[in-house]
């Protein structure tokens, strides 16, 4: 039999290391295959592309925009279909698009990117239409399209694949587009009968933006100046004030006022009220900068004074996949913009133009403000009425040269191998009170991660597979209502609709509560981990702990400490449990060969499932059981030919405690096994590794390997700390 040499310390000298290693490398504590939990999915043969989700909270509706259809679901079960219209593009429209070069089976359709309420009884839909963008009413009674074929120039894209933002205020369209065919007019408007507004076509303005989201955010009513409402547009453009040998990109948030009405001589049907400032994302103590924004959510909710807005940022040369999240409260944007300095162009030598900060008079009223109380007591009662010298000032600085800096200076998740999609942001309140902020973020693969910040770190609670063909997740979306909380994801082929929580796949105490799951408790009347949001009765006698000490929940049989010096360490290798070497004692006849084996959670499915060709992974196994229980590890059905490591603890009554863990690297996909045997019965965990890369750097193993161990020694951690407390209280007790 085989040996390998002590590694006793192993676990404390991890422990040691992972203070020093790399904090943007958390891994979700459970990831749920797409077949294992319970998703409702929607899809209509041959449509594609449902890009655009709109729930109505009151209809119970979610209204989809696809490829040349919009359905209307039922929100409660996505795949119950209420209605479905469709928008087709004619021959002769698709032959006119073939012929400028596009391609007449993909490009040269009606892909369906605008789709806002418009009144109860109707939604305003816009579609690229074979490169000729437009608009219409859809009538919500009968399902039907008015046939208005309005133009949708500046509100739609062009193309499919242009980046492109709206949002519906008070009837009219706010949209970030552009304007032209190809591409190369972008404008952020306002689609309005009686007073339609756009940005300049200037770099100073926009220069090659890449919009992401806009939303309006009405004026507090404790605000007491009598300020606007204000539309926010997102986006990511190239840099016009920092000098690179490429094209360095950078986020921005831009605002303008719901109540601008352009200027009377300078600045005609242009916004008046237009400025942009830089998002920041990224942490100082690194170096490490997020400059390319990939989402937005604005979180409102009673519990906040003001609304905060998440963002999902991505590095600009992200070859090994890195994304980060930060969040940001709207009073300082609001600063930026009220408060903050300008940057001005200056020619310096050889004609070249360079933008520094503006330290000059700034006339009055502020160019860019939103006329408030003070303005229309000095008589500028509209956007018209502004002298030309403040509208002329913001003509020719509409760029901030302050920053909007995110909350804590820091991002509030950093994860690398992955590229975050999108997000959605849910305000819950745990048993305790502590009122939690969860992120539901996607990614390129098609997996849902749901994130909360417990005191200075971040743990994932759970990844989900949301599409099984790994595909990206191109819009999220979220229902908080009351009794009714899911998350709808939408990607090129169908919608998916999932719980915030699975708490009912937690089947122990010890299992619901270290997930550390705010919308989970368990229930020791039920014996079940519930969802506090789908219970109306009383939190008493519930178990949620947010730390992950599971010392409150309840034990069929004590579990104690083990006593020093009552470990041991051994290798498994094949045929080792029944060497005369094997650490564990003989079992006899008696009581002791009665007891049960239990595996113990996490279990190996709630571990790796998806890993990059040749990066090394770790899988571990622990269980209770009869002092001869051992364990027996398996790859694709057959006995593992290398020495996997076991240490076991022995505790009172004849019983032990087992750990096993296993480091291996695959070429390919594989299923491991671990089974614990012994003379009172057996229990087997399993899992489908799945090798989602074909080559993976020496750096994201390394990072890979300890982040997985990291998650190891934390679980093994706090397991052994519930332990040693129920190890005192029983002490106590006699």
């Amino acid at each position: 039999m085989r040996m390998c040499a002590p590694v006793g310390g192993l676990l404390t000298a991890l422990a040691v290391v992972f203070g020093t290693a790399v904090a943007f490398a958390p891994i979700p504590r459970i990831t749920w295959e797409h077949r294992e939990v319970q998703l409702v999915q929607f899809h209509e043969p041959g449509i594609f592309n449902y890009s655009a989700l709109l729930l109505s909270e009151d209809k119970d509706t979610l209204y989809v925009g696809a490829r040349e259809a919009v359905f209307a679901l039922n929100a409660h079960n996505i795949s119950k279909k209420q209605h479905e219209a469709y928008w087709k593009v004619s021959e002769d429209k698709k032959a006119k698009c073939a012929e400028k070069g596009k391609s007449k089976q993909t490009e040269c359709l009606n892909y369906i990117r605008v789709l806002q309420p418009l009144s109860a009884s109707a939604l305003y839909v816009c579609g690229t239409n074979a490169f000729q963008p437009a608009c219409d009413h859809l009538n919500l009674t009968s399902f039907k399209f008015l046939g208005k074929n309005e133009d949708g120039k500046g509100r739609c894209p062009f193309d499919p694949a242009q980046s492109y933002t709206s949002v519906m205020v008070d009837g009219e369209l706010y949209s970030g587009t552009s304007y032209n065919f190809l591409g190369s007019e972008p404008i952020i408007s306002r689609n309005s009968s009686h007073s339609p507004l756009r940005t300049e076509y200037a770099i100073p303005w926009l220069n090659e933006p890449s919009f992401v989201f806009a939303d309006v955010i009405g004026e507090s009513p404790e605000g007491g100046d009598g300020e606007d409402d204000k539309v926010y547009f997102f986006f990511t453009e190239v840099s016009v004030e920092y000098e690179f040998i490429f094209k360095l990109m950078i986020p921005r948030v831009a605002r303008v006022c719901k109540g601008d009405q352009g200027g009377l001589r300078t600045l005609q049907k242009k916004w008046t009220s237009f400025l942009k400032a830089r998002l920041i994302c990224s942490r100082p103590d690194s170096n490490l900068v997020f400059n390319v924004l990939r989402d937005v959510f604005v979180l409102r909710s009673p519990s906040l004074k003001e609304p905060m807005f998440y963002g999902v940022f991505t590095p600009q040369l992200n070859n090994v996949g890195l994304s980060a999240v930060c969040a940001y409260n709207l009073s300082t944007a609001e600063a930026v913009f009220s408060r903050g300095k300008y940057m001005q162009s200056a020619t310096v030598e050889q004609s070249h133009t360079k933008w520094v900060r503006y330290n000059g008079a700034v006339p009055t009223p502020r160019p860019g403000a939103c006329i408030n109380r003070e303005a229309r007591a000095a008589n500028f009662s509209s956007s018209l009425n502004l002298p030309d010298k403040t509208l002329q000032f913001v003509k020719d600085h509409p760029l901030m040269d302050d920053s909007v800096t995110p909350i804590d200076n820091r991002p509030r998740l950093i994860k690398s191998d992955v590229n975050y999609t999108q997000i959605v942001v849910d305000r819950t309140r745990a048993l305790d009170g502590t009122v939690h902020d969860v992120m539901f973020v996607s990614t390129d693969r098609g997996a849902l991660h749901k994130a909360v910040s417990l005191e200075n770190d971040v743990h994932i609670i759970e990844e989900t597979q949301l599409f099984q063909d790994f595909e990206p997740v191109q819009t999220l979306l979220l229902s908080s209502k009351k009794g009714r909380r899911f998350v709808y994801a939408g990607s090129n082929s169908g919608v998916v609709q999932a719980p915030v929580a699975f708490c009912g796949k937690h089947g122990t105490c010890e299992d619901c509560v270290l997930a550390r799951d705010p919308y989970c408790a368990w229930s020791p009347a039920a014996a079940a981990c519930i969802a506090l949001h789908q219970t109306d009765g009383p939190s008493r006698g519930l178990i949620q702990e947010m730390s992950g000490d599971a010392s409150a929940c309840p034990a069929s049989s004590p579990l104690p400490f083990p006593p020093p010096g009552s470990s041991s360490l051994s290798c498994l290798v094949p045929d080792s449990s029944s060497s005369p070497r094997s650490p564990w004692p003989a079992s006899g006849p008696g009581p002791d060969s009665r007891l049960q084996v239990t595996l113990l959670p996490p279990f190996l499915s709630d571990q790796a499932q998806h890993v990059h060709a040749l990066g090394t992974f770790h899988l571990f196994c622990h269980a209770t059981g009869p002092a001869d229980v051992h364990f027996l590890w398996e790859k694709n059905g057959r006995e593992l030919e290398v020495c996997v490591p076991a240490q076991s603890h022995a505790l009172p009554g004849g019983r032990a405690h087992v750990l096993s863990w296993l480091r291996d690297a695959l070429r390919e996909s594989a299923e491991y096994r671990c089974s614990a045997l012994s003379t009172a019965g057996n229990e087997t965990s399993k899992v489908r590794v799945t090798v989602t890369r074909l080559e993976a750097t020496q750096q994201e193993r390394w990072t890979r390997e300890l982040a997985t161990w990291r998650a190891v020694v934390g679980e093994h951690d706090r397991m052994m700390q519930s332990w040693r407390k129920e190890w005192e209280r029983c002490n106590q007790d006699t």
